[in-house]
């Protein structure tokens, strides 16, 4: 299986559901890590879990992992080299990806196993402030 570099993100995060209809809300920060998927049945925000106001319907305490690099559309297997060790874990993960590269949510208190199984799998990481 292909093993990667993976950077794990500073800060916590959150993912919020809001209504479909609903505009972007102002407390959205447009550094760092903000992702916006909008559907015919929600808007999903993932942002920093300080950002999110009180009453606001969401999911905290993920960090997120980013692969190093740039990937071409047709480059396979890339998410799965995560996923495999994860699932084998018993780690739930959330993927995102975006034109360049793939990013993977992960609970809080599953960060420290999850980090254990990647790297047994053969995955590097950087860290916050290496």
């Amino acid at each position: 299986m292909k093993t990667f570099q993976l950077v794990l993100l500073p800060d916590r995060y959150a993912i919020c559901r809001l209504e479909p209809g609903d505009s972007l809300p102002p407390w959205i920060n447009r550094e760092g890590f903000v992702s916006i998927t909008h559907t015919t049945e929600e808007l999903s925000i993932i942002c920093q879990e300080a950002l999110v106001p009180p009453g606001i319907q969401c999911q905290a305490g993920l960090h997120i992992l980013k692969f190093k690099g740039i990937f071409e559309f047709s480059q396979t297997g890339v998410l799965a080299s995560v996923a495999l060790p994860l699932a084998e874990a018993g780690v739930s993960l959330l993927a995102i990806s975006t034109y360049d590269t793939d990013y993977v949510l992960i609970q809080s208190e599953q960060l420290k196993q999850a980090i254990q199984w990647l790297q047994e799998a053969g995955h590097t990481f950087q860290f916050p402030g290496d």
